[in-house]
Order: structure tokens, then C-alpha cells, then sequence
């Protein structure tokens, strides 16, 4: 399938479920629909070319197959003139409205486990496929399309209708609907060809921040999302290799998107409780405020995530940390805060440790230890863009 078209199916995949949960009920039964809908689309499509209207396209096999579906189901019988809908006659899903947040919220129901609600959001809002998901938990494929499905079933079984939760659900499901939006960009983010990914979860920030513009921790995602993705065109040099951060030409960066993700944290910082996404995004902030790597306010950054260990700890806290320490202490404290790692959180966060314990070892002088630890991170990540980088620092050594 061709990528202009695999992107295409991505963005409307959410749109069209949405559409088809709010007529027609039956989460499980939609979602599947809609999956065979996109096989026939990923089929057709590059032979036939897109439609004039892919959304209804797309719509219409959906609702058609949910027809075909209930015709052997006799209690279901006068649904079946309702679903089966002809897209020359009624634009089945260009309606002009946009269910995508309303899904969002019904992934994220409180009768599903956080990682149910966790994998269901990612497969049916951030449109990634069910390995991916699989490869996300380190459970293998098969298992992840049980948990799915469960999910799935759990939804049916609740009763729960197609609409926005009052705003007490809401309160409850917010933490987690942040967490997959967070974990959809950091998809879109760290695989360089997935800027839709990274994309849509700015949208579907966006789109949260106008239904709770009072929440600060929204506020907070979607302005970290902006000031890191600001960043997003000085990330590959003209040699096709990732550029890090200290070495990026700061000229390329989107300051109108620096300037927003600014606005948005100076209006919630100081007006409630500081939570995480703020705390990341302040410090997003210092660096892009910074005119050069030497001028940036590594001691401030340093008590950010001083902070950030307190309210949010975990090991992608610390190995981040690290990295401020060593700017500020030097690298041998850095490799001393990486020794608190326990030996459980290693091997989840083993490329990265591997290739923050590189860079540190390469400030302190110790060149051979440095190489070795850049090419275990390389052995480690399933991603190309890094393992070229990873590689060619160990080769200056």
C-alpha cells in the first residue's frame, strides 16, 4: 500500500469508527467492521485510486459489513436497511462532526484494567496496528489481540452509550486518556517517518485542551507536545543521520510553536497543583529558550527534574535526570544516579540506558567503555534512525 494512502486510512480510521459507535452502538462490532472496511480500502485503492470522498467511502463498507453481520441475526433484522447505506446517495460519515475525542473517552471506560484501556485507545483512536501495540507491552501479538478483544467485549458488556462522560468521568478517565496521547506522539516522535502519529496527538491535545480548558495538566501535554515537536525539522541532517539535541541548528526550529507551547504553560503554571506533563513541559520550555547548548539553564533544568522525581518517579525520570547532572556535577555523579536504577527497570529501558551510560562514560575519558556501550544501545533499538546513530558514535571513538 502506498504511504500517502496507509497515512490517509490512519487519520480516518478514528473518524469512522466514531461515526459508526455513535449510530449504531456495538463497539466490538463496529471496530471490526471498520478493520475490514480498511482491508478493503488497502486493497482497492491503490488499483482503483481514492474516492471522492474516502471518509463515506470507508463508512459505508463499514455499515455495510455491520449489515451483513446482523442479516443472520434475526432480532437485529430492522437495523439492517439503516446501516446499509449507499455513499452516491448519503454521505454516510461527512457529517462535518468529529467523534475521534468522544471514542477517546469510551477506550478509556473505568470497567476496563489500565492496560486494556491503554491498548484499545492506541488501536482504535492512535490508529496503531495490533503488533505495534504487542511490541509497545512486550507481550506477543496473539496476546494482545485477546486483551483487545476483551476490551472490546467489557465495553459491550457495560451498556455504555456513545457520548462525552459527565465531568465527573471524565475526571476519572482523564489520567488516562493523557498517558495515550502522550504515548501516541512519543510513537509518532521517536519513529521519524511517523509524523502523523505525532500529529494527531497534537489534534486530539488541541481538541481536549477546548473541552477542558481550565485542566492544567492538559494544558501542560499539549504545550510539551508543541515545544518538542518544534524541534522536529533540525532532528536529521542532510547526511540522513539523527542530529541530538545539543547539536541541532536551533534556526530550524518552529518558534511559532515554541511561542504557543510558551503561552499555553505561562497560563496554567502558579493557577493549580503542578503535575507532570507541566514539570516536562517547562523543562521542554528552557531548552528551547536556551540560545545554544552551553547557554541553556542546566541548573534550573536540574531542579525541574528534581521535581519531576518526587511527583512522577520512574526510570525514564532518572535517566533524564542523569543527563542534567551531568551538565551541572559532571559525569561521574551522572553514572552514580544511574546506579539507583533498580535491576527490574533495566532491561525496559535497556538501549536507552546503554546509550545515556555511553555518553557519560565518553565525557569522563573512558573511549573504550564509551564505544562498547554505544553498540550495545544499537544491538538494543528496533529503531533504524537510532542504531545509525548509535553506531557512528561508536565509530569516532
Amino acid at each position: 500500500m502506498a504511504e500517502p494512502i496507509e497515512d490517509l486510512l490512519r487519520e480516518l480510521a478514528p473518524q469512522v469508527l466514531g461515526t459508526l459507535v455513535r449510530r449504531h452502538g456495538q463497539f466490538d462490532a463496529c471496530e471490526d467492521a471498520v478493520q475490514e472496511a480498511l482491508l478493503a480500502a488497502a486493497v482497492r485503492w491503490p488499483v482503483d485510486g481514492v474516492p471522492d470522498r474516502p471518509r463515506a467511502w470507508l463508512a459505508t463498507v463499514a455499515a455495510r459489513t455491520l449489515a451483513d453481520h446482523w442479516r443472520s441475526d434475526h432480532a437485529r433484522r430492522r437495523r439492517e436497511s439503516a446501516a446499509a447505506l449507499d455513499p452516491t446517495q448519503r454521505p454516510a460519515a461527512d457529517d462535518g462532526g468529529d467523534d475521534t475525542l468522544v471514542l477517546m473517552f469510551l477506550c478509556c471506560h473505568p470497567d476496563l484494567s489500565p492496560p486494556s484501556q491503554l491498548a484499545l485507545t492506541l488501536r482504535a483512536v492512535g490508529g496503531l496496528t495490533t503488533a505495534q501495540i504487542a511490541a509497545a507491552f512486550q507481550v506477543p501479538a496473539e496476546t494482545m489481540e485477546r486483551r483487545i478483544g476483551r476490551a472490546k467485549q467489557r465495553i459491550r458488556e457495560s451498556g455504555s452509550r456513545f457520548k462525552l462522560p459527565t465531568p465527573g468521568e471524565q475526571a476519572d478517565r482523564l489520567g488516562v486518556v493523557l498517558h495515550v496521547l502522550y504515548l501516541i506522539f512519543n510513537e509518532g516522535y521517536t519513529d521519524l517517518t511517523r509524523v502523523d502519529l505525532t500529529g494527531e496527538a497534537i489534534r486530539l491535545a488541541r481538541l481536549l485542551h477546548g473541552l477542558l480548558p481550565r485542566e492544567g495538566e492538559v494544558a501542560g501535554l499539549l504545550a510539551l507536545m508543541l515545544l518538542t515537536d518544534a524541534r522536529r525539522a533540525a532532528r536529521i541532517g542532510q547526511d540522513g543521520y539523527l542530529v541530538p539535541l545539543d547539536a541541532q541548528n536551533r534556526e530550524l526550529w518552529d518558534r511559532a510553536a515554541v511561542a504557543e507551547g510558551q503561552r499555553l504553560l505561562a497560563g496554567v503554571l502558579g493557577a493549580g497543583p503542578v503535575g507532570p506533563y507541566q514539570v516536562q513541559a517547562a523543562i521542554a520550555a528552557l531548552h528551547d529558550e536556551a540560545p545554544s547548548d552551553a547557554g541553556t539553564d542546566w541548573p534550573q533544568i536540574l531542579a525541574l527534574y528534581d521535581v519531576l522525581a518526587q511527583i512522577a518517579p520512574g526510570p525514564a525520570v532518572t535517566l533524564s535526570r542523569a543527563v542534567a547532572i551531568a551538565m551541572v556535577h559532571g559525569p561521574t555523579a551522572a553514572l552514580a544516579a544511574l546506579g539507583t536504577l533498580g535491576r527490574g527497570d533495566r532491561p525496559a529501558h535497556g538501549h536507552r540506558l546503554e546509550a545515556v551510560r555511553a555518553h557519560l562514560l565518553e565525557r569522563a575519558g573512558d573511549r573504550d567503555a564509551a564505544r562498547e556501550s554505544y553498540l550495545r544501545a544499537a544491538r538494543m533499538t528496533a529503531s533504524l534512525p537510532e542504531q545509525r546513530y548509535l553506531t557512528r558514535r561508536a565509530a569516532r571513538l
